[in-house]
């Protein structure tokens, strides 16, 4: 059975299906420009030609990995969502009681605390480390990277380098200089491949191949979704991604400048985050996109679902649930009468009751809504919905008239702050942050 898209409570409120047409009717337009682009190729994420690489080159590592307890993974945005969500997904139990391994510890940010408290509770000769940067320089990472050498080097000497993974581009940038150098074992992210949309290959791929999750069904569900646009791109108006594309388009032509992503799936919550990084990273540019709200149920009907159903008339959703969930233990004969109802029924009735009633709630209040219904829940389904945000993702931007691949607002935080840390190179920066910092100081003290 397949997964699908229910669109009965899409159109809503001030939203009409008329508002798409226009959007659907530039198919063709879009369709001539997916076979270009995909053969030129810059769209590796929809055809995954690095795929028999990747395989080829996986096979000599997996076996190395899995001697090892810890797996500590350095990267930040797109080189730690997708192996966060991938863990949280399908490797739950390291967060539970009695967990006997593998764990995967990710540093995604500059904290040093947290960064002293992994190094403090890891024993190097039980630890891999996985490096993650696409560009091979992005400081954040750059700098755990040198940290972490210096940290197996004390314990290991010069067999830190057996214990070294580095992900990066395959030519260029500091980190392919440092796999070369140390002959370091690596993986190659490939060209056009920007972080966001690289889960699916080495960056999230290796993490999942650690932790036992079967990486090849997630390929394989996004191969399959990938298929049709390939192979009959001039039918791209019947695709499923196109069709949320018109309606993210057609939304924020409407003012809804929100877009919720509830997920109801709660093993896939942090797909939300996953998905925020892919849709605004992607979308907001030039005064234009809406922004994404991650959500999940049940937890949120209890904090931030009073915004949704009652504040601004901006916001539209993304409901995410899945037919076959585990359904759990069931409630015995003597619950008391007040909860009488509940006797026999399965814990997980609750979360299917109230997900259908917070969909409800949602359209009752107008809030246009598409329901994404899953099959499953396993990897390969993972990997369909993955493929299908990202083309969706691709497709808005193409209709929004903006780039979905580059980012170039991101950019100039980096350069401030490298400029900050003394880095050579960065004049207009240096003068742009002596003008902020002599701007006079406006406190009150709480």
């Amino acid at each position: 059975m397949s997964h699908l898209l229910e669109w009965s409570r899409a159109y809503a409120h001030r939203l009409n299906p008329v508002d798409a047409a226009p959007l659907a009717a530039r198919a063709p337009e879009l369709a001539r420009r997916l076979a270009v682009e995909t053969a030129a190729g810059r769209l590796p994420f929809l055809n995954m030609p690095y795929r028999a690489a990747l395989e080829a080159e996986m096979a000599p590592l997996l076996p190395h990995i899995k001697g090892y307890r810890h797996m500590l993974l350095l990267g930040i945005g797109g080189s730690a969502l997708g192996a966060r969500a991938m863990q949280q997904a399908f490797a739950p139990a390291q967060d539970g009681p009695g967990c006997q391994g593998p764990w995967l510890w990710i540093a995604d940010n500059v904290c040093a605390e947290r960064f002293e408290a992994l190094l403090g509770g890891l024993r190097p000769e039980e630890t891999v480390v996985v490096c993650v940067s696409k560009s091979g320089g992005t400081i954040e990472t750059v700098s755990q990277y040198l940290l972490v050498r210096d940290w197996l080097k004390a314990s290991l000497g010069d067999a830190w380098r057996d214990q070294m993974i580095l992900v990066t581009d395959a030519r260029k940038g500091y980190l392919r200089e440092e796999a070369q150098k140390y002959a370091l074992a690596s993986l190659e992210v490939p060209d056009y491949l920007g972080g966001r949309y690289s889960a699916l290959s080495a960056v999230g791929l290796l993490p999942a191949a650690f932790l036992g999750i079967d990486w090849q069904a997630l390929l394989d569900g996004a191969a399959a979704v990938a298929a049709p646009l390939l192979e009959r791109p001039a039918d791209l108006a019947a695709h499923p991604s196109f069709a949320l594309a018109c309606w993210a388009k057609a939304l924020e032509d409407a003012g809804y400048d929100q877009l919720i992503f509830f997920c109801y799936i709660p093993q896939w919550a942090a797909y939300g985050d996953w998905f925020a990084q892919l849709w605004a990273e992607s979308l907001g540019k030039e005064g234009q996109g809406s922004q994404p709200v991650p959500a999940t149920g049940v937890t949120d009907q209890h904090s931030i679902n009073q915004m949704f159903l009652n504040g601004p008339r901006n916001k539209a959703c993304l409901f995410l649930t899945c037919r076959d969930q585990a359904q759990g233990r069931a409630f015995g004969m003597d619950v008391p009468e007040k909860w009488a109802w509940l006797r026999a029924k399965p814990f997980g009735s609750l979360l299917e009751a109230e997900a259908l009633g917070t969909r409800m709630a949602l359209a009752k209040n107008g809030v246009p809504l598409v329901h994404v219904e899953m099959h499953d829940s396993g990897p390969r389904a993972a990997g369909s919905l993955m493929l299908l945000l990202e083309a969706a993702t691709l497709f808005t931007g193409w209709l929004m008239g903006v780039n979905p691949l580059d980012q170039p607002a991101v950019e100039l935080g980096k350069r401030l702050a490298n400029a900050r840390l003394g880095a050579p190179g960065y004049p207009e920066e240096e003068a742009d942050l002596a003008a902020y910092l002599a701007v006079p100081r406006q406190e009150q003290d709480f």
